[in-house]
């Protein structure tokens, strides 16, 4: 009897470590459908976009508010190339869910196209040793985003128009890192003072905006706007004001860039940065 029982215990532990030998296998394997479904969204949009011949010149930012004209110059883009696209990388990135939410690292990476509002992007982490996965995306002004765990399930998929509206603001908050947009027939700017404009989007019927605050010295400095609601994971949402903040700027083949990247809620609570990104890695096309 003794005997037969140590045989059903060896099965049992043989069972449960070929299935941990099957799921270290099956996570390790490079091939990820979120993965390849990002990949085909760039390739699509990368498809419909057309290469820029022409360079900024001081005849495009004549019109733009004083502060925004400065940021152009202090950059360097002035007689530099226009770009059609923006890939921007990020790696080792402090990133949280939400409120009372651990906090987890991930990598991250980001398209940009200018012709239309429009971005994606893929995130990479882990959770407890399962890998995670996201997909962020705007196109043809509708946004999704999606979570899967372990490359097979579905942790959430959501969309809607609330969260049109916050990709399309996102979109107008990174139009300074991607310059081109900023000159774009559906950007229009209003000038505030010496360190602060307001810039307003609009495209597919929705609309909106925010402040864009510099310094002294032209760096854009931060981006904020009453036009996102916090959504959780679960579905549910919260009309909350939103910064991006941007800083330590770094001087590459003449055109100078921020490199610290941050996404921040304002809750009543307090402030959470749920998004802080370093040593940000821009490359444009």
């Amino acid at each position: 009897m003794k005997g037969k029982n140590k045989k059903k215990i060896m099965v049992v532990i043989g069972t449960i470590l070929s299935m941990i030998g099957i799921a270290a296998v099956f996570f390790n394997i490079s091939y990820s459908k979120t993965r390849t479904e990002f990949s085909q969204m760039v390739d699509s949009l990368l498809a419909q976009t057309s290469k820029e011949s022409s360079v900024f010149t001081e005849e495009d930012i004549v019109d733009l508010p004083v502060p925004v004209q400065k940021y152009f110059r202090y950059c360097g883009y002035i007689g530099t190339p226009k770009m059609s696209f923006m890939k921007a990388v990020y790696q080792d990135v402090d990133f949280i869910f939400g409120q009372g939410r651990p906090l987890i690292k991930i990598d991250y990476i980001q398209y940009n196209f200018v012709n239309e509002p429009s971005r994606v992007a893929y995130i990479d982490s882990s959770m407890y040793g399962i890998p995670f996965e996201g997909l962020d995306a705007y196109t043809a002004g509708k946004s999704s985003m999606k979570g899967v765990l372990a490359k097979l399930f579905t942790l959430f998929n959501q969309a809607g128009e609330t969260m049109d509206k916050a990709s399309l603001v996102t979109c107008l908050s990174e139009c300074l890192i991607i310059p081109h947009v900023a000159l774009q027939d559906y950007v229009l700017w209003e000038e505030i003072d010496d360190l602060h404009a307001k810039a307003t989007i609009s495209c597919y019927g929705i609309t909106a905006d925010g402040i864009f605050a510099f310094n002294e010295k032209g760096e854009m400095l931060s981006f904020t706007t009453d036009d996102r609601e916090a959504t959780a994971p679960d579905g549910s949402s919260e009309k909350v004001k939103w910064s991006a903040v941007c800083g330590e700027y770094v001087e590459t083949n003449g055109i100078r860039r921020p490199t610290v990247l941050q996404a921040i809620w304002h809750y009543d609570a307090g402030d959470l940065v749920y998004f802080d990104g370093k040593d940000v890695t821009i490359e444009f096309n």
